[in-house]
């Protein structure tokens, strides 16, 4: 009983900001699954959602309680305080899942304003943060992949904004403005942020240890960003204003796929690169969340732009896809499991 509640206190301590990365993933795979046809998973992955969301936030609260310091320090750092994004992520995906597969609107629209309450305090508490910060540090040290999960958490409260809206029986300008917004503010904080990585890329070295697995978060935030977009064409024909978009909507929609799927042979290239030819060790991560989320996510983006689109040919793209995010998220649970009993067995550290 000690060696669970020394674990427990260490696992609030050292809880990573980017942990909801799990729900993102575990939400984004059981929504793929659901419009693919392959429901009972898909509602296996959602109740586990609910739980695995409830956990998080017991773990988050109490480090926010009884380690505020932690807390605080992880908020500021350039490396780690954008992981908190994942809180909005992980609410409006969960959200997103009682639309699509409980026709829940009450929860989501509570998770909806929860989403959007954190996004604000986020987005103007971590970068203000940043930016007041005495003691910055290096360039290449301060950026990763983990600063587009801002784009994640904007883009997921554009699309549950947009999907609520679609299941309501009467016009709604306002909610679907604000879901336009957000869209397009998640477009200008990808193409700020993604130049700055493209920028670390290819301008400082890279040994293996750096290519973290954030860096899938490359393509995870234009894949969902494309999936905004398939959002605000289906709301299109019911709003004037938006349909005088839709041209702008539509080709930006398929700009964002196209930047999606030209990541995904770089970061498999860069994957080989790490893993094989310089053979860095493969042990649980929590970042490995952050791999299964964007594969997940293309394949959702990719047969909602099919279905917006009228591209039928791509729909195929998404079979190959969601069973790569199934495997993906079947092999990172396992890890999950197993590293939380090597945990449990092994002896506590003081916090």
């Amino acid at each position: 009983m000690n060696a669970i509640t020394s674990g427990l206190r260490t696992a609030v301590a050292e809880l990573t900001p980017g942990y909801f990365a799990m729900v993102m993933a575990t939400g984004i795979v059981s929504i793929s699954s659901w419009l693919m046809g392959i429901k009972p998973a898909a509602v296996i992955l959602f109740r586990l959602n609910i739980a695995l969301y409830a956990i998080l936030w017991l773990l988050l609260l109490g480090r926010i309680i009884f380690y505020p310091r932690h807390f605080l320090a992880d908020l500021g750092d350039h490396s780690r305080g954008a992981g908190y994004f994942t809180t909005v992520a992980g609410t409006c995906i969960l959200g997103t899942q009682f639309v699509i597969l409980d026709h829940a609107l009450t929860p989501a629209l509570l998770l909806l304003s929860l989403g959007a309450v954190l996004w604000i305090f986020l987005i103007y508490g971590v970068f203000a943060l940043f930016t007041v910060r005495v003691d910055k540090p290096p360039f290449e040290k301060g950026i990763n992949g983990s600063w587009l999960i801002a784009v994640v958490g904007t883009q997921s409260v554009s699309i549950l904004s947009g999907l609520l809206v679609f299941e309501l029986s009467f016009p709604h300008n306002g909610i679907v403005f604000f879901s336009l917004c957000m869209f397009l503010l998640g477009c200008m904080l990808y193409i700020l942020i993604i130049t700055l990585i493209f920028y670390r890329f290819m301008f400082f070295q890279f040994r293996p240890a750096d290519l973290s697995h954030s860096y899938w978060i490359n393509m995870g935030a234009v894949a969902i960003t494309t999936l905004a977009g398939t959002v605000l064409i289906g709301n299109a024909p019911a709003y004037s204003f938006l349909n005088a978009l839709l041209p702008f909507i539509s080709g930006f929609t398929i700009f964002f796929w196209a930047t999606a799927t030209w990541w995904i042979p770089l970061l498999v290239v860069l994957g080989v690169w790490r893993f094989i030819i310089h053979r860095e060790q493969i042990f649980y991560d929590p970042q490995y969340w952050s791999v299964v989320f964007p594969l997940g996510m293309y394949t959702t983006c990719t047969l909602r732009l099919a279905g917006a689109m009228k591209l039928d040919f791509l729909s195929l793209i998404s079979c190959c896809f969601l069973f790569a995010a199934l495997l993906g998220w079947t092999l990172v649970f396992l890890a999950l499991l197993h590293s939380l009993a090597v945990s449990l067995r092994r002896p506590s550290t003081p916090v």
